[in-house]
């Protein structure tokens, strides 16, 4: 990473509103290090000002590679993280990143050390820490595995953000898929810390988690209203139990919502099922709440009735104010038939489509409507508790 002059930033604040590919075209002939890395921090600002709005409200922040800016945590996300440990905890992120994460932990912890080990990276780690005013991180340019193995210091708290490896296409299910292999490092790990905080792919199948490491407190599924974004897995050392935590949480700038149950809670749930009727409501889990999967849990805990054992959709009469999923109007019916079909069209021409349980993906199911996407309602093709697949025709409350 080159020396930072105040002309630096000048220049990346009279051109922050401008195309880098035209930058780069415009500048080519004299393109110096200092200006390559100008138009590259224009680049990465605009790639990351959503997820980090917070962190980038320092002008002075730098990124040393586009893919740093691309593959970051989100400030969301790295708050949410910070709520996890103690404060005044020591601390180690042994995939440290950007450092979005370790810059939301020296908020709350005495110290943190972290481990990153590409050089670039690591510098700039150092460099942001100093212009965000954290005098509790200890940068470390090593890999994180020889690390752990070899460092004498005890921590509180370690933190590990394990990549997907994902070549050849292959579906990635396990914790032993990821780089690093947790599970090859996790008795050393153990050795050094109180507790281990695993960060996830959302891709990652909780059972097959929970069968590699038996020794999982608590286990977290977080989201936003539209996608789950990861799964946080949480060992501590110092406990002992059988029975594995869950928890569901969506972040929403408003407020969070948080289901939580253990395992045995949703065994013991019993579910009730009804064929949704026209001015009921339908209700849909929160993605975090479907990766978690407390179906039965739902529907006796919010008192709504399931659809069909494998139709992951709830209603009721009367309307639940507080589940935790996106509520509609069921304003429409329609029997999935030949006749009903073709008549579709004509009442609904323009829908969102989906479909939950169905003998169809959604895409097939608006080419069959012959629809077009938008507008202002939802059709859900599904199967209910009777056999038969309905057509429901909701709008949102």
């Amino acid at each position: 990473m080159i020396n930072i002059s105040s002309e630096i930033y000048k220049w990346i604040e009279e051109h922050q509103d401008e195309d880098v590919s035209k930058l780069r075209l415009r500048y080519h002939k004299q393109m110096t290090e200092e200006l390559a890395f100008a138009i590259l921090q224009i680049e990465c600002r605009r790639k990351a000002l959503k997820k980090l709005s917070a962190t980038l409200q320092n002008k002075q922040f730098v990124f040393p590679t586009t893919l740093s800016a691309e593959q970051c945590t989100s400030d969301l996300l790295s708050a949410f993280h910070a709520t996890l440990i103690d404060d005044g905890v020591s601390m180690i992120d042994l995939t440290c990143g950007l450092g979005i994460d370790v810059y939301h932990f020296a908020q709350r912890v005495q110290s943190i050390t972290a481990v990153e080990r590409n050089p670039e990276i690591a510098q700039a780690v150092k460099y942001n820490a100093g212009i965000l005013g954290f005098k509790n991180i200890n940068v470390k340019n090593a890999d994180c595995c020889e690390f752990i193995k070899n460092v004498v210091s005890h921590f509180d708290v370690a933190f590990i953000d394990p990549a997907r490896r994902g070549n050849s296409g292959k579906r990635l299910f396990a914790l032993s898929d990821c780089e690093p292999d947790v599970t090859a490092i996790f008795n050393d790990i153990k050795k050094k810390c109180d507790k281990l905080i695993i960060k996830a792919s959302p891709m990652l199948d909780i059972s097959q988690i929970i069968r590699e490491l038996p020794e999982i407190t608590e286990i977290y599924a977080i989201g936003t209203l539209r996608e789950c974004k990861e799964i946080v897995v949480v060992v501590d050392f110092k406990i002992r139990t059988e029975i594995v935590k869950v928890n569901a949480v969506t972040l929403d700038k408003k407020e969070s919502i948080k289901l939580s149950f253990d395992q045995n809670d949703e065994i013991n749930a019993t579910p009730h099922y009804a064929i949704p009727q026209e001015q009921g409501y339908l209700y849909e889990p929160y993605p975090a709440i479907m990766k978690v999967a407390p179906f039965r849990l739902l529907s006796s805990k919010y008192n709504v009735a399931k659809l069909h054992s494998n139709t992951h959709l709830y209603t009721s009469q009367d309307q639940i104010s507080d589940f935790p999923g996106d509520i509609f109007k069921i304003v429409d019916i329609i029997p999935f038939s030949s006749k009903e079909i073709k008549e579709f069209m004509s009442k609904y021409p323009q829908i969102n489509v989906a479909t939950r349980n169905f003998i169809m993906s959604a895409e097939d199911l608006r080419r069959k409507l012959k629809v077009k996407d938008g507008g202002d309602k939802r059709v859900f093709g599904c199967t209910v508790s009777n056999g038969s697949r309905q057509l429901i025709v909701v709008s949102a409350v």
